[in-house]
């Protein structure tokens, strides 16, 4: 009995350090509850003691993306968030960008596919394309096997990866003719 209780307290330990390890390190840290307030960053602001900005938020919606219920990919964060009309994110994970990407700009959903296979010879499900560039279609896919590989730089490849459960709530929310909006 003492050895089946310390194989399952060895197993909750082993997937709670999974699940920790796999939380991005800006959400991993958080203040611990102490009853005194910890000093601000904005208290020293303008005192010259070289105060730092405050950290942005890396699940905040672009300012920048417009409004209105809307898919709106930025570039440099890879990340992608999945918008209401009352301008909340609903949903935002990241994503691989493809070797070709469009550039910013508001777009539309032109067409999905259910399951096909991509440009890149992987089987991709919930395909929602919205942009060509230089002939190469662009658009949101996950990849049946999960994977989420680096794109070939030596393919035009329009294909932008993301996990197959955020492909589902994409597929779910970008209909034909719903807003994307692209930020650098």
């Amino acid at each position: 009995m003492a050895g089946l209780t310390a194989a399952a307290v060895a197993a909750v330990a082993f997937l709670a350090y999974q699940a920790s390890a796999s939380v991005p390190a800006d959400l991993a840290e958080r203040p611990a509850a102490t009853g005194t307030a910890a000093p601000s960053a904005s208290a020293s602001a303008g005192t010259g003691t070289g105060a730092k900005k405050p950290a942005k938020d890396p699940l905040a919606v672009p300012a920048a993306s417009g409004t209105g219920e809307r898919v709106v990919y930025g570039l440099k964060d890879r990340r992608v968030w999945l918008v209401d009309g009352k301008n909340k994110a609903v949903r935002t994970f990241t994503v691989m960008p493809s070797s070709v990407s469009p550039e910013p700009g508001a777009y539309a959903v032109t067409s999905r596919s259910n399951s096909v296979r991509g440009s890149d010879g992987v089987q991709i499900e919930h395909v929602v394309r919205f942009a060509t560039v230089e002939d190469v279609t662009v658009g949101f896919s996950a990849a049946v096997d999960g994977s989420m590989p680096s794109p070939d730089p030596a393919r035009r490849t329009g294909g932008i990866r993301m996990k197959r459960a955020d492909g589902d709530a994409m597929w779910t929310f970008a209909s034909i003719g719903a807003k994307i909006v692209v930020v650098s």
